[in-house]
Order: C-alpha cells, then sequence, then structure tokens
C-alpha cells in the first residue's frame, strides 16, 4: 500500500497544530509542522506587513516545498499542518490584492509558485477547518504569540474570504470540511471520536490503531 498524506487546512487560530498532532498521534504517522517556530520574518511581518510580505511568503514557500519533497520521498504515512496551496492561493493572494505586497512581487512569487505546483501531488485527504472570526481571535488570544496580538478581524475576515473561495474550487483531491465554531476535539472525546470516523470514511478504508492499511 502506498503512504498516506493528511494536510490540515485553515485559517490562523483555527486549530490545524492541534488536529495534527492528534491524529499523527492516533495513528502513529509522522508529522510535518508549519514553519512557525524559528521564522525569522513573522515577527517583522506582523509589525509592518507591505515591508516584510514578500520575504515571508518566500520563506514559507520554500519551506512548505520542502515538505513536499519530502514527503515525495519517505514510505511513511504523514499528517501535514497547512499546505503548500495556501500560501499562494490564500495568503499571497491576500497580501497583494490588500495593496500589501507589490505587483512585482507577486508576478515573481507566483511564477515560483506555479513552477514548484508542476512538482506537488495532492494530499489523499484534505482536512479544512472551518471557524468565524470571533473562533479565531479567541484561539489566537488564548495561545498568547505576542506577534500575533496584533492581527485584525479584516485580515482575518479577507482570509476566511479567500479560504472559502479556494476550497469551492478545490478538485485535485478528497476534501472534508470540519466546522470548529462548535466542534471542540481537543476537549470532548465524543467529537474526537467523530472526526476520526469521518476521517476514516474519507479515506475509504479502516485505519488500525498501528496505522497500518
Amino acid at each position: 500500500m502506498e503512504r498516506m498524506h493528511i494536510a490540515i487546512t485553515g485559517n490562523i487560530g483555527a486549530g490545524k497544530t492541534t488536529l495534527a498532532t492528534l491524529l499523527a498521534e492516533h495513528y502513529h504517522w509522522e508529522i510535518l509542522m508549519e514553519a512557525v517556530e524559528g521564522n525569522p520574518y513573522l515577527k517583522d511581518f506582523y509589525a509592518d506587513m507591505e515591508r516584510w510580505s514578500f520575504n515571508l511568503q518566500i520563506y514559507f514557500l520554500n519551506s512548505r516545498f520542502e515538505q513536499v519533497v519530502q514527503i515525495g520521498q519517505q514510505r511513511g504515512n504523514v499528517v501535514q499542518d497547512r499546505t503548500i496551496y495556501e500560501d499562494a492561493f490564500i495568503f499571497a493572494k491576500n497580501l497583494h490584492e490588500s495593496n500589501l505586497m507589490s505587483s512585482r512581487d507577486y508576478q515573481t512569487y507566483s511564477r515560483l509558485f506555479a513552477n514548484m505546483l508542476a512538482l506537488v501531488r495532492p494530499p489523499d485527504l484534505m482536512i479544512y477547518l472551518r471557524a468565524d472570526i470571533d473562533k479565531l481571535m479567541a484561539q489566537i488570544r488564548k495561545r498568547g504569540r505576542d506577534y500575533e496580538q496584533s492581527i485584525s478581524e479584516a485580515y482575518l475576515r479577507n482570509l476566511n474570504q479567500y479560504y472559502e473561495e479556494f476550497i469551492g474550487a478545490y478538485t485535485d483531491g478528497n476534501l472534508l470540511i470540519l466546522d470548529v465554531n462548535e466542534l471542540d476535539y481537543a476537549n470532548r472525546p465524543a467529537d474526537w471520536q467523530w472526526v476520526v470516523e469521518q476521517v476514516d470514511k474519507r479515506l475509504g478504508q479502516e485505519i488500525g490503531s498501528s496505522g497500518t492499511l
């Protein structure tokens, strides 16, 4: 059986890392995390988005492409926290259309992404975490990252719009949408069990607790 790849997608504060961690632990799969910790541009970006938008997006794009290469080379199953698609179709697009990334930089970024995309194999299952602005803001405050406290509701609302457009047009593979406004898979066992059942169903086969298919 070929290796399986689950990718978690969703706005800032939607709960991607929590779900990716829980799924990886449940199935005993490898987890690939988003390059947030140690990112040399993130703090500067939130302080001055226009100045650092291109730098940050190139850093994330390169990091995500490294993960794509890694996934393609390994034999084991993997859960990925955020995908390469989001970098271009949501974050870079939002920055450009908000006049926070110049057209010159956006065109350069887009050409680079298009070249990378030719080598990308879609995940076997994309899980989208849908969350309202109030939920996102509460989660951002709760986790308490200093550089995220300046994120505005307007910025999150724009991202939500682009996420919905992306998910609405996504046809590259299996898709599971989870509304996390009321769902609490981290603290309610019944919610977690329901999520696992949905994942098993979308993958089309039962996955044993050992991770074997």
